[in-house]
């Protein structure tokens, strides 16, 4: 199997400098993963061995944060991609330029909002929903249900509506009782 020619994979190489650079904030493996596979800019396979490849060149840096991996460009990496940046192909720049607004607010409502689940025991599931906002823990909130399902309808539900969830907790912790 080939790869490509060594100038496929400095390309690639730098597309991801690129993106990384462009985002200018931390980005996960998952986040990083889904953006060049939906713009198939690469293979998944290729995409981890490069980022691999560029971590242990020093050129990317990588960050543990609450068991993900975060990936920033460092100065090695700005000054390598600003040497080489013309083999990225004007189309794929623009591309990337074009569209990096939207997928730093999405990756960042991402970032902002989480939720998973523990399984503590067959009917016994932790389930963590949290807001962050500016590094402020807005709302970390902790509940014990007993089946996986419900475990996973709460994820979702928290991903999709939870700043209407956490407006409806405000209420109800602040609505004056008798």
């Amino acid at each position: 199997m080939s790869l490509g020619s060594t100038k496929e994979l400095a390309e690639n190489k730098l597309i991801l400098l690129y993106v990384i650079e462009k985002l200018n904030i931390p980005v996960s493996n998952l986040q990083i993963t889904k953006l060049i596979l939906e713009n198939k800019f690469m293979n998944y396979f290729l995409l981890q061995q490069f980022l691999n490849e560029l971590c242990e060149s020093s050129l990317v840096s990588s960050t543990l944060v609450e068991d993900k991996e975060f990936y920033n460009i460092n100065e090695n990496g700005r000054q390598t991609l600003n040497y080489f940046i013309n083999l990225i192909p004007y189309g794929i720049r623009t591309r990337i330029d074009n569209n990096i607004s939207a997928i730093r607010k999405n990756i960042k409502n991402e970032t902002l909002i989480t939720s998973d689940y523990t399984p503590e025991s067959e009917t016994k599931f932790i389930v963590s929903c949290k807001i962050n906002e500016d590094n402020f823990s807005l709302i970390d909130l902790k509940v014990t249900v007993g089946t996986k399902n419900d475990s996973l309808y709460i994820c979702d539900n928290w991903k999709k509506y939870s700043q209407a969830i956490y407006a409806e907790i405000i209420d109800t912790l602040i609505k004056k009782r008798d």
